[in-house]
């Protein structure tokens, strides 16, 4: 391992809770300084578990990690005032208004930024004066966001960050996390919505049952999964006057072409239709989507561990 290089490092790393039952089972991954990486997986897959060893919360039960060069548990003094935590719930006290609950943090933060400044960067900043139960979920997961970039930190854990927001609150986060990898800023994200990752992560690893069962960048792991071509073929046309090659299913007259060649198939689909003279309505044409690839392959782990293999 070259620590220079990683920000965060990982190798055969396990947590087991009291019963046995082993949630982490000897995952490794490795995230580069100033990069932004998705941790994706079902609910029960092992991301919390994973999350919180990197945080320094608690300590593996085999394997090891290192942040910055550091074991976070045993090093944490040294760890924590160089990250920032976006919890899923931050747990503010109702009463204290936005700048009040900055503030308190603040004294509690190495190096922290000025309030004002804080509040701002999360579009808060007309909202500093407003009780915290009185601020939407939206914005209390604005200021958990504040929170955990308050001390200006060189590895920033996030945890869900966009729930509760609308797209344009999500739009604005993904816009502020992205200036934070530019400024050096590394960035390790768990989320349920597969569209955030896409926009965000350098590089990303799925989870199931606690294993890591795909890695590599958004492009790499859709590239493994087929694309799709739909359209709905004339009155009077089956699909049975489609040629062999083009491998269709069939719902009626609305047609889906699985392909790992899509320009290749759409341009035999294209060519026969013109051949054909006819019009192909409502062709849509597209790669698989991460949100597809993450659902077959949770589903291919899961029909994998059914067959006992």
């Amino acid at each position: 391992m070259t620590t220079d290089h990683y920000a965060i490092e990982a190798e055969e790393l396990r947590r087991t809770y009291a019963g046995g039952f082993e949630a982490v089972t000897g995952i490794s991954f490795s995230v580069a300084r100033g990069e932004i990486f998705a941790l994706l997986g079902t609910n029960g897959a092992g991301k919390t578990s994973t999350v919180e060893l990197l945080e320094g919360l608690t300590a593996p039960d085999g394997g090891q990690v290192r942040v910055l060069g550091h074991d976070p548990y045993r090093e944490r003094a040294v760890v924590r005032p160089r990250t920032g935590v976006m919890l899923q719930d931050g747990g503010f006290p109702s009463d204290l208004t936005a700048a009040e609950t900055v503030r308190m943090w603040a004294g509690c933060t190495s190096g922290a930024r000025p309030v004002a400044e804080a509040l701002e960067l999360v579009g808060l900043g007309d909202r500093a004066g407003v009780r915290v139960k009185q601020l939407s979920g939206g914005e209390r997961r604005r200021l958990d966001l504040a929170l955990a970039v308050l001390g200006r930190p060189e590895i920033l854990f996030l945890d869900e960050p966009t729930t509760g927001l609308d797209a344009e609150g999500r739009r604005d986060t993904w816009e502020l996390v992205g200036a934070l990898r530019e400024g050096g800023t590394t960035v390790l994200l768990t989320t349920h919505y597969m569209e955030e990752a896409e926009f965000l992560a350098d590089r990303l690893a799925i989870m199931h049952r606690g294993r890591i069962v795909s890695t590599g960048t958004p492009a790499e792991v859709t590239a493994a999964r087929p694309a799709r071509i739909r359209f709905v073929l004339p009155e009077g046309v089956t699909a049975g006057r489609l040629p062999l090659s083009l491998r269709a299913a069939a719902n009626g007259r609305r047609i889906e072409i699985r392909t790992h060649e899509l320009q290749d198939t759409l341009g035999e689909l294209l060519r026969w239709a013109r051949d054909s003279d006819l019009r192909l309505e409502g062709l849509d044409a597209r790669s698989a989507s991460l949100e597809e690839a993450f659902l077959d392959i949770a589903q291919d782990s899961a029909r994998t561990e059914s067959a006992g293999v």
